[in-house]
């Protein structure tokens, strides 16, 4: 079986294995404390072209959103998503579960506008008794979003503009960061981002490491305490440095952007095979996401050979689905992929041939 299902489904890479072989009997201070955590926070500085941003490792992206945004929101406010947002969909409600209602406005594409931003601020303050109602807190968007579509710099200036505006901090889900900054239409620097938001997090889970996620807070006024919610949610990892040295073995020379270009190779790899055969897709995504629309007869003989996500139905006999690439995706894998289905595709358009013929 071939997996297309997600960008977690290999270990790490290998360098990393190399490194925590290298270093597993060091003795250090634990819960984030040791060398390997502190050289980690200063390369990821210097990527951000921030040498005062606060860095904190966690765990997993559940666990970040949710500390992330209980660290941020007062008891009775909530945070803005898109409805197709990682938080409103797939966290199994881990941000309500700690008092937080997430506040959705409507997506076609998975991105939000500052318009819906502020509509969602003034509906709240026009109300003549706003108290009876959730208090919008924060804004929360992903890079790239669930559905592969990136916001570009301008886009995301705006955001944060209209964030500023409104009092409410920006805060940027980068679980696929990675894939994000690899496209060739990304217009952004991970130095960019760090000026255009007030948190965001650098995703490791899917792009080489066992696991782990690097929170970068920018904002001055959302640093002081972040280890004492990082704990009370229980994400202070005692042995911190096995996520330091994760880190710091992707950003010491570049590996984290190589290896996410590799991902976007082979995504772009099945895009254009597709493409060339006249397929339709959902949604068009520069990352490692890609959506295409196929007959759900085909689907159901490439379920025999492949995995990959359902997304939604089309019509009554057309599905959109979703095949993901990552840093580990084997271009054998692509091809046998890609040539099944446009053997398939060959099948199914002679079939109404032979049943005119047999007529």
């Amino acid at each position: 079986m071939i997996r297309f299902e997600c960008d977690y489904n290999e270990g790490a890479h290998e360098r990393i294995l190399q490194r925590l072989l290298e270093t597993n009997m060091e003795q250090t201070s634990g819960y984030g404390t040791d060398p390997h955590c502190d050289r980690a926070r200063a390369l990821i500085r210097q990527a951000c072209d921030n040498e005062q941003a606060d860095v904190h490792f966690l765990v997993g992206g559940t666990q970040t959103n949710t500390t992330v945004i209980a660290s941020i929101l007062r008891p009775y406010q909530g945070v803005i998503a898109a409805t197709s947002g990682h938080i409103a969909v797939h966290e199994t409600g881990a941000i309500e579960a700690t008092g937080h209602k997430v506040l959705t406005v409507s997506s076609e594409d998975g991105k939000i506008t500052p318009d819906q931003v502020k509509a969602v601020y003034q509906s709240h303050m026009s109300e003549s008794s706003p108290e009876h109602c959730v208090q919008p807190g924060m804004v929360y968007i992903s890079q790239p979003t669930e559905n592969g579509t990136m916001y570009s710099k301008a886009e995301l200036q705006a955001l944060f503009e209209t964030s500023r505006e409104c009092g409410l901090p920006f805060f940027v889900d980068g679980a696929r960061l990675g894939y994000a900054l690899a496209s060739k239409n990304c217009d952004m620097t991970l130095a960019d981002l760090a000026r255009l938001c007030d948190v965001f997090y650098i995703g490791g889970t899917k792009i080489g490491a066992l696991m782990g996620e690097a929170v970068v807070i920018l904002n001055e006024a959302l640093k002081p305490d972040f280890r004492y919610m990082i704990k009370q949610k229980g994400g202070l990892l005692a042995k911190g440095r096995l996520l330091g040295i994760q880190f710091e073995t992707l950003f010491e020379d570049g590996l984290y952007l190589e290896i996410s270009r590799h991902a976007i190779d082979m995504a772009m790899r099945i895009h254009d095979s597709l493409e060339e055969q006249n397929i339709r897709f959902l949604y068009e995504s520069p990352t490692n996401q890609q959506f295409p629309i196929l007959p759900d007869h085909l689907l159901e003989q490439l379920r025999s050979q492949y995995t990959f996500s359902f997304w939604e139905k089309v019509d009554d006999t057309h599905s959109a689905v979703r095949f993901c690439t990552s840093w580990a995706t084997r271009r054998e894998n692509v091809d046998a992929l890609t040539r099944d289905i446009a053997q398939l595709l060959r099948e199914t358009s002679k079939a109404p041939l032979l049943a005119e013929a047999l007529v």
